[in-house]
């Protein structure tokens, strides 16, 4: 008689009993995998996963146009296309967070010698699939995705190097990699989770949880200005004024990159003075 090992019992590992066992791998295997692969600086990209490639909204618009056209007094097809043409003016951002994923990968190629940085995301589609791909469309780069397991989406995206795939049952520890070795965080228009990860990380660099200088970019003026009054916060008296230089936003791709880039060197030439 051969009984089972504990460690290759799956129903107990898959056990409530065996929940700080499941907590210790997630956090170690990412650990040990990165390391491997010499993943020590990220570059973080957030945002919503419901945003669409320009070329897909457009034909989403199109059909819904059509179908509106066709049928003017249509309560539900004018609402469908109402949600089309939001969509399709969403689709921007698709394009600007591969665009700025790109440059950032050309960027920390072309610095040969010094401090390689990935774009991670959290693997999804939308802005996530956008970052990743932006990574893959530059010769040699290669990008990390943290996926996270949901009913409502299956695996990660195709543009992740597969070495470097994650997928993920707890949101912390997901989230501790998110942070544990980002030098820079960029946001997109997103939702609840974009908003969670943004405001948790707000928290942590005010709050002195995070030590490291962390640059927090938020991109999208209409969107985020729209949404938040911030300003408010800090005239209430539930945030300090300063609190609202944790972060900075932008409109474009290039101020994007310039901020980002200049910080990063910057951060870079203090670290290697104080060595």
């Amino acid at each position: 008689m051969n009984p089972e090992k504990a460690y290759k019992n799956l129903d107990f590992l898959s056990s409530p009993a065996s929940r700080s066992i499941r907590i210790i791998c997630e956090y170690e295997e990412p650990r040990q995998r990165l390391a491997r692969y010499g993943v020590e600086n990220t570059i973080v990209f957030f945002g919503s996963a419901r945003i669409k490639p320009p070329g897909e909204a457009q034909r989403h618009l199109n059909a819904a146009r059509k179908a509106f056209e066709a049928n003017p007094n249509n309560a539900s097809l004018k609402q469908a296309l109402a949600d089309a043409e939001r969509r399709h003016n969403l689709s921007r951002y698709y394009n600007d967070a591969r665009k700025l994923a790109a440059r950032l990968t050309e960027w920390s190629i072309e610095r040969k010698g010094k401090r390689d940085y990935y774009i991670t995301s959290g693997a999804g589609p939308g802005i996530m699939e956008a970052a990743n791909r932006g990574a893959a469309d530059i010769d040699g780069g290669r990008s990390v995705g943290l996926g996270i397991s949901l009913p409502f989406e299956t695996g990660v995206n195709k543009w992740v190097t597969p070495e470097l795939a994650f997928e993920f049952h707890y949101f912390f520890t997901r989230k501790l990699w998110f942070l544990y070795l980002c030098k820079a965080l960029v946001i997109f228009p997103g939702g609840f989770g974009t908003m969670d990860e943004l405001f948790e990380t707000l928290t942590l660099v005010q709050t002195g949880k995070i030590t490291k200088d962390l640059p927090i970019l938020m991109y999208g003026r209409e969107y985020f200005d729209t949404i938040f009054n911030l300003e408010a916060m800090a005239d209430f008296g539930t945030i300090n004024h300063d609190d609202l230089k944790l972060f900075t936003i932008v409109d474009t791709v290039d101020e994007a990159f310039e901020f980002l880039t200049k910080r990063i060197e910057g951060i870079e030439a203090t670290a290697d003075a104080s060595a």
